[in-house]
């Protein structure tokens, strides 16, 4: 009867992080009913450039956006071989700003840690708070709260398969009075698998950077828009520049695509 404990071992990893996750998503539904200013696109409300960026692809999205219209405003030279040169050290707002600030009096950094620098700034942090307030983006402890319990669920239910395989394999284990125990271990992967799928359908919204009004407003973007606009909305792969969109895609890229 040695698999009736890899049995309460899958069911103990199955309640735990299917609780977790069940908690998680109550408060995340708590919270934008409490503080989240219910934000109604009939209002008239447009996204700017920047709102936009944040909104689709967070922090890295907009540093990249910032950086491809100093490049294409001849402001900045980004080259293919990683390196940033400021070539005119005056900034329209305060991302760019941010950017010759992370830059720094040399006039010349490596692009990837200049995103990096540039995504963790003052300027970014700011419009994501404006953002949050209006209950447009999803605060950030909410949502990596929800991810992390999403990726335990899921890591309890490989848990459950792997005992259940390591019970079913003991010697005389395979059958039992009760039935096989393979199906017994069953039922808490069902329960994972069910709470997987609940949470694609429900609170899969909430695990983005836009909030369900942020990506309401998303919506109403127009389609197939090009320029900054679509690198906005899909990254740096909507660059139609080769050369600027070489320098952007160097190996020691970081992005939240």
């Amino acid at each position: 009867m040695l698999w009736v404990l890899f049995l309460l071992a899958a069911c103990a990893a199955a309640g735990v992080s299917c609780g977790r996750l069940c908690l998680a998503a109550v408060r995340a539904a708590e919270s934008e009913r409490a503080d989240g200013v219910r934000h109604d696109p009939r209002h008239g409300h447009e996204l700017s450039l920047y709102e936009t960026a944040f909104l689709s692809g967070g922090p890295d999205r907009v540093a990249d956006v910032t950086l491809v219209s100093m490049a294409r405003s001849h402001r900045l030279l980004l080259a293919h071989t990683g390196w940033a040169t400021v070539v005119d050290p005056v900034a329209g707002d305060a991302m760019e700003r941010s950017v010759l600030g992370a830059i720094g009096p040399d006039g010349q950094a490596r692009i990837a840690p200049l995103r990096a620098a540039a995504a963790a700034g003052d300027a970014v942090r700011a419009l994501a708070e404006r953002l949050v307030a209006a209950g447009l983006a999803v605060p950030d402890r909410e949502r990596t709260t929800l991810t992390g319990a999403v990726r335990q669920v899921r890591q309890a239910a490989a848990v459950v398969v792997v005992l259940g395989v390591c019970a079913v394999l003991l010697p005389g284990e395979g059958v039992q009075r009760g039935g096989p125990v393979a199906v017994w271990f069953g039922l808490p992967l069902l329960l994972t698998l069910s709470c997987l799928t609940l949470a694609r359908i429900e609170i899969h919204p909430y695990t983005r950077w836009a909030s369900p009004a942020g990506q309401r407003l998303l919506a109403k973007r127009p389609a197939g828009a090009g320029g900054l606009l679509a690198v906005a909305v899909r990254g740096v792969r909507a660059v139609d520049d080769p050369q600027l969109r070489a320098a952007l895609s160097d190996t020691g890229r970081h992005t939240t695509e």
